[in-house]
């Protein structure tokens, strides 16, 4: 196994201000779960260093749910659609498996109320469940009182079904960015430890190119970036989804290292269970774009991420932040 060596990242002095840490009533919103799950990581972890690994995600929602096909399909109508999201998560937990991986599984709430069965099977597989809302919708099509709403609901679902306090959260479609100034405040409000719903990069559905590119804190809530990296003084994503799907693995790897170079602060990666899917239905009325995006190179995802998880020492994004004891 070619394994690529981390470096040592220097202490996030942006998390060691103590006026800015995580109260211990903050970090601890459930007694009960806490004690059926491992106990969180210690203020003096977090505030001190970040371990220095690659973090591994997978968004759990099924092929009809994404944001290229929403105009399509709206939510009221995904009863009618085959679901294959069991099947293919599945396929996403035998190859973590496979390569000895442990994982963060941002899960739909929607998802998780009809496969209950396979949010209890990611916990028992060592992997870390964590929010990515009820029904994929976007933050800034929320006011923030349907925000709290909506993650309230979805990470007592999760926990709930679990058993074990769910401390991440992911935006749909990365959809928490100015238009939502009170989001992260509603996160921390809510029990939440961190997001990872910043997709720091230009983009025609989301982004900031100015957005900071390493964990911060916003309104206390740690913000946990996806990753990128600089090309010709141009900001490019290497976090996976369809851009790693598009590329040659040998371009996103390159770009993988470069980001492990110049990033303070750990890789987070993402894909999609759909994504190593390519029996999936087809949605026949999507535009030309949507079905570029959402359906080039289903077939050689599933080795080209083999590959990357053989690579690269990858591991869950709590335990990335050191939100979680190692």
């Amino acid at each position: 196994m070619n394994v690529v060596p981390t470096k040592q990242f220097p202490p996030l002095e942006r998390f060691a201000d103590k006026s800015d840490r995580l109260s211990a009533k903050e970090a601890r919103p459930n007694k009960d779960l806490e004690r059926r799950s491992d106990s969180i990581g210690t203020q003096k972890a977090l505030a001190d260093n970040i371990h220095n690994r690659y973090g591994m995600s997978v968004d759990v929602e099924d092929y009809f749910q994404v944001w290229a096909f929403s105009d399509q399909i709206p939510q009221g109508k995904w009863d009618q659609f085959q679901s294959r999201v069991e099947q293919s998560t599945h396929g996403c937990l035998d190859l973590f498996d496979e390569t000895s991986v442990k994982a963060t599984f941002f899960t739909l709430g929607w998802v998780a109320e009809r496969f209950p069965g396979l949010v209890k099977e990611i916990v028992e597989r060592g992997h870390e469940i964590a929010s990515h809302g009820y029904d994929h919708s976007k933050v800034f099509n929320q006011s923030a009182e349907a925000f709290k709403a909506d993650v309230l609901k979805t990470k007592s679902i999760l926990e709930q079904i679990s058993g074990v306090q769910v401390k991440g959260y992911r935006a749909a479609g990365f959809s928490i960015d100015a238009r939502t100034p009170w989001a992260h405040e509603v996160l921390l409000e809510t029990g939440h430890l961190y997001s990872s719903s910043s997709h720091p990069i230009s983009h025609d559905h989301y982004g900031d190119p100015k957005a900071e590119q390493v964990p911060h804190r916003k309104s206390g809530m740690i913000e946990a970036p996806v990753a990128t990296t600089t090309v010709f003084r141009r900001r490019v994503s290497c976090a996976g989804g369809g851009w790693f799907r598009l590329l040659p693995y040998e371009i996103s790897s390159r770009l993988i290292k470069r980001a492990s170079s110049e990033l303070d602060g750990p890789v987070i990666f993402y894909f999609h269970p759909w994504e190593i899917d390519p029996q999936q239905p087809r949605i026949a009325q999507a535009s030309l774009k949507s079905k570029v995006r959402h359906y080039t190179n289903l077939s050689s995802m599933r080795p080209k991420l083999l590959k990357l998880l053989k690579t690269y020492p990858w591991g869950r994004i709590d335990q990335t932040l050191r939100l979680y004891p190692q």
